[in-house]
C-alpha cells in the first residue's frame, strides 16, 4: 500500500510539472514557437476547433510562423481570431496563407513576462508540495490503521520529500531556461 501511494504521488508530481511546462510553451519569446498559437480557437463548421487541426502550422524563419489553412476560406477567421487572441501578434495573409510575424519583446514586456513566467512555476512548486502533503496524510493514517513501524513511516516521508525536490528542481530549471530565452535579443 505504501508503494501505491509513492507511485500515485509520484504520477501527479509528474503531471504537475507536465501542466506547468505546457503553460511555459505558451508565454511568448522573441522567438516563433507553434505552440503558442494552440491555445487559439477557431471556429470551423460550427464548432471550434484548435489552430492545428485547420491549418499546417510551420517556422520558416525564426521570427516568422506560416499558417497553412486546409481551406481558403479560413484565412479571413484565423486572422481575427489571432488578433482576437491578446497575444500582441499582427498576422496578415498572401492569398494562400497566414503570416504571423513574431515582434522582437521589448524591455518592459520582458520583466513582465519573466514575472508571469515566476508566478506560473510557483503554482507548479504548489502543486507539487500539495501532492506531498496529501500523500504524507494518506502514509500516515495508513501507518495508524495498519500499525506500520515509526521507522517506515519516516523512511517514506524521506523518499517523499526526494521526490518532491526532484519535481521542484526540474521546476527550477525550467523557470531558469524559459528567462533565459526570454531575456535574449
Amino acid at each position: 500500500m505504501l508503494e501505491e501511494i509513492y507511485k500515485d504521488a509520484s504520477h501527479r508530481m509528474d503531471q504537475a510539472v507536465e501542466h506547468t511546462l505546457m503553460e511555459l510553451a505558451k508565454v511568448r519569446t522573441g522567438r516563433a514557437n507553434p505552440e503558442l498559437l494552440n491555445s487559439i480557437q477557431v471556429e470551423y463548421y460550427g464548432s471550434m476547433m484548435p489552430m492545428n487541426q485547420v491549418s499546417t502550422v510551420s517556422v520558416p524563419e525564426p521570427r516568422l510562423i506560416i499558417l497553412q489553412p486546409f481551406e481558403k476560406s479560413l484565412i479571413p477567421v484565423i486572422e481575427k481570431a489571432i488578433m482576437d487572441s491578446n497575444l500582441g501578434l499582427t498576422p496578415s495573409n498572401n492569398g494562400n496563407a497566414v503570416l504571423v510575424p513574431i515582434p522582437a519583446l521589448s524591455e518592459e514586456r520582458r520583466k513582465d513576462l519573466i514575472k508571469y513566467v515566476h508566478q506560473v512555476i510557483e503554482e507548479g512548486r504548489v502543486a507539487v508540495r500539495n501532492v506531498r502533503r496529501d500523500a504524507l496524510h494518506h502514509v500516515k493514517e495508513f501507518g495508524q490503521k495498519e500499525h506500520v513501524s515509526e521507522d517506515e513511516i519516516h523512511r517514506q516521508e524521506t523518499e517523499m520529500q526526494t521526490l518532491t525536490d526532484n519535481h521542484v528542481g526540474s521546476l527550477n530549471e525550467m523557470q531558469a531556461k524559459k528567462e533565459k530565452e526570454l531575456m535574449e535579443f
